[in-house]
C-alpha cells in the first residue's frame, strides 16, 4: 500500500503481542494461569501510530488491520481529550504541562529515555512518542512556549522546528481522572455486591480473592493511572452499561469509511468465532472470584456488532462463502480477467500410487528451470515426513506449520521467492493470499480426501497459487475424481477460457511478474519489525 499510496497515511494494527497467555482458570484441575505476555514495541508503535493518524483529521488514511480491530481498545472521545495540543508562545507553566502529560499516560524518567516517556532539563521538555521515532523538545522562557522542535533520539540530533504540536496519549486505555471518584464507587459496589454472592454460597476462598485483586487494582490506578488488567475495567472507564459493546478500532474512523475485507470466506469466519472464545475463558474467571462481572464486557465485538459499524464493505474472495454472496443482493463483480495476460494453471490429475517419485521427477524440471514448488499435504505428520525425505534427497525445503508465527512465515515465503529454497511444503497454510510468481508448481496430494482441506473452496485456493507464473501447472494427486475436484477444474477451466479469450482478442502473451530482490525486499518490509533472537 505504501508503493501504491506514496502520500497517504498508510497504517498497520494488528496484535502486539510477541508471546500472549491469557489469564485462565481450569476448575477441573484447580490451576489458575496468570496472564504472561511478551509485547513487539515496534508493533505497539504502529497500533498507536493507527489511532492518532485516525484522530488528527485526516481523510487520507489507509489502516491493514487484523481481527484484532474488533478487540476493546480506549473510548475514542476520553483519548481525543487527552491529546495535548502546544503552540509556540503558548502561556502554559512547566509544572502544568507535567501534569498533563502523566494524566495522558507519560512516564517522568531521569534514566533511559524510551518512547513514553518524558524528562525534563533545566527549561525544557523532552518527550519521547510511543507512536513516531522522534521526539519532540519543548522550550519554556517562563511560562511562555519559546520554541517546539524535533530531534533525533538516538543521535540527539535536532530535525526541525514546528509552530504547532500535537501530543496524543501514550497509551490507548485512559482513564477519565475527573470521575474517578464515581468509578471506584461503582467498582466497589459491584465487588461487594459478588463478595457477599460468595459469602452466601459459604465460598469464602472465592470472596477473599476477589476482594484482594480488586482493591489492589484499584490502588494502582489510584498511583498510576493505570493497572496490570486495567482493560477488565474497561465497561466502568468506558463509562457503558452492562452488556453494551467495547470500543475498538473501527470506532475511531469517520462514519463513511470503506471496509474491505481480504479473503473474506475465511477472514468473516475468524470475526464470528472471537467472541465465543473470549466468552467460554472469562466465565470461568468470574464464576471462581478471580475477575469481576463486569470483565465479561471486555471482549471482542460479537459478528452483529461488528456489522452494524460497516457503512460499506467490499469482500474480496476467489471463493466468496454463501455470508458474502447473500449480502451483494446478486450484485457480484468478477475480476477474472488479469491484465498481465496470465491464465489460470492447467490442473492434471495423477493417480497416488508411486506419487512420491513421480512428484521428484516434477520438482527436478521445475527447479532447473528457476522455479520453485510449493507442496500441500493433507496431515502435517506428512508434512513433517515428506519434507524430512526430501531434505535425505538433497532437495533444498522447508516445512511449514500452524505454529510458525506471523512474522516468520513471512520471512519463509519471502526466502521461497529469493531462492534460498525452492520447495515449500505445508498443510493448510499455503492457501489464501499468497502471491509467489516464483512458483510455477503446485502439488496437491490425497486430492481425493473429501474434507475441509479437499473442499472446492480449499482447492481454487491451493491451485490459485501457481496462477502468478506463466509456466503454472497444479497436479492433483488422487485415485478417484470427487465432486470438489471435479468442479475445480471446471470454473479453473472456465476462468482459463475467459482469458484465452481476452488475450486473443488484445494481442497479449502471458507473461511472468518478475521482482527484483530490492522489490521482494520491500513488500516484505514488516520484517524490520521482528524481534531479535
Amino acid at each position: 500500500f505504501k508503493q501504491f499510496f506514496p502520500e497517504n497515511s498508510v497504517e498497520y494494527f494488528v496484535s502486539y503481542y510477541d508471546y500472549y497467555q491469557p489469564e485462565a482458570y481450569i476448575p477441573s484441575t484447580g490451576l489458575y494461569i496468570e496472564k504472561d505476555l511478551s509485547v513487539n514495541a515496534e508493533v505497539e508503535k504502529l497500533r498507536l501510530k493507527t489511532t492518532t493518524s485516525l484522530m488528527s483529521g485526516r481523510r487520507d488514511i489507509l489502516v491493514v488491520a487484523s481481527v484484532s480491530c474488533i478487540y476493546g481498545i480506549g473510548n475514542p472521545a476520553e483519548y481525543s481529550n487527552n491529546i495535548i495540543r502546544i503552540s509556540v508562545g503558548e502561556i502554559i507553566s512547566r509544572n502544568q504541562f507535567l501534569l498533563r502529560l502523566v494524566e495522558a499516560l507519560y512516564s517522568r524518567t531521569t534514566g533511559e529515555f524510551k518512547r513514553g516517556n518524558f524528562r525534563v532539563q533545566g527549561d525544557t521538555v523532552d518527550v519521547f512518542l510511543p507512536y513516531a521515532d522522534y521526539a519532540y523538545r519543548f522550550s519554556f522562557f517562563g511560562d511562555t512556549i519559546e520554541e517546539v522542535s524535533t530531534f533525533d533520539v538516538e543521535t540527539g540530533k535536532k530535525i526541525g522546528t514546528t509552530e504547532h504540536a500535537a501530543i496524543f496519549p501514550a497509551n490507548m486505555y485512559i482513564a477519565p481522572r475527573e470521575q474517578f471518584n464515581q468509578i471506584f464507587n461503582e467498582i466497589q459496589d459491584e465487588m461487594k455486591l459478588q463478595t457477599d454472592y460468595f459469602d452466601s454460597l459459604g465460598r469464602t476462598e472465592e470472596a477473599l480473592r476477589l476482594k484482594e485483586r480488586v482493591t489492589f487494582d484499584l490502588e494502582m490506578i489510584k498511583e498510576l493511572g493505570y493497572c496490570s488488567g486495567i482493560e477488565n475495567y474497561s465497561r466502568f472507564l468506558d463509562r457503558r452499561k452492562p452488556g453494551e459493546r467495547p470500543f475498538c478500532l473501527l470506532d475511531y474512523f469517520p462514519k463513511d469509511f470503506l471496509l474491505v475485507v481480504d479473503e473474506s470466506h475465511a477472514t468473516l469466519p475468524q470475526v464470528r468465532g472471537m467472541f465465543g472464545g473470549d466468552r467460554m475463558r472469562k466465565q470461568n474467571l468470574v464464576e471462581y472470584g478471580f475477575r469481576l462481572p463486569s470483565a465479561m464486557d471486555n471482549r471482542p465485538l460479537n459478528f452483529s456488532e461488528f456489522t452494524s459499524l460497516i457503512n460499506q464493505a467490499i469482500y474480496v474472495s476467489a471463493t466468496p462463502a454463501d455470508y458474502e454472496m447473500e449480502q451483494t443482493g446478486g450484485v457480484i463483480v468478477e475480476q477474472v480477467v488479469r491484465p498481465t495476460g496470465l491464465l489460470e494453471p492447467p490442473i492434471e490429475v495423477r493417480p497416488s500410487l508411486n506419487q512420491v517419485d513421480d512428484l521428484l521427477e516434477e520438482i527436478d524440471n521445475t527447479v532447473k528451470k528457476g522455479e520453485r514448488v510449493l507442496v500441500t499435504t493433507l496431515t502435517k505428520r506428512m508434512a513433517e515426513e515428506l519434507s524430512k525425505y526430501f531434505m535425505r534427497l538433497n532437495i533444498n525445503c522447508r516445512y511449514i506449520h500452524s505454529e510458525v508465527e506471523t512474522l516468520e512465515r513471512v520471512e519463509i515465503l519471502r526466502d521461497l521467492r529469493l531462492g534460498v529454497f525452492d520447495v515449500l511444503i505445508g498443510v493448510n497454510l499455503l492457501r489464501e493470499g499468497l502471491d509467489l510468481p516464483e512458483v510455477s508448481l503446485v502439488a496437491v496430494m490425497d486430492a481425493d480426501k473429501e474434507g475441509f482441506l479437499r473442499n472446492q473452496r480449499s482447492l481454487t485456493q491451493i491451485a490459485g497459487r501457481a496462477a502468478r507464473n506463466a509456466n503454472g501447472k497444479v497436479i492433483m494427486y488422487a485415485d478417484t475424481i470427487t465432486d470438489s475436484m471435479q468442479r475445480t477444474i471446471d470454473e479453473t477451466n472456465r476462468r482459463r477460457e475467459k482469458q484465452i479469450r481476452y488475450n486473443a482478442d488484445h494481442n497479449i502473451i502471458p507473461m511472468t511478474v518478475t521482482k527484483s530482490k530490492e522489490q521482494i525486499m520491500g513488500q516484505t518490509a514488516v520484517l524490520k519489525i521482528k524481534p531479535a533472537e
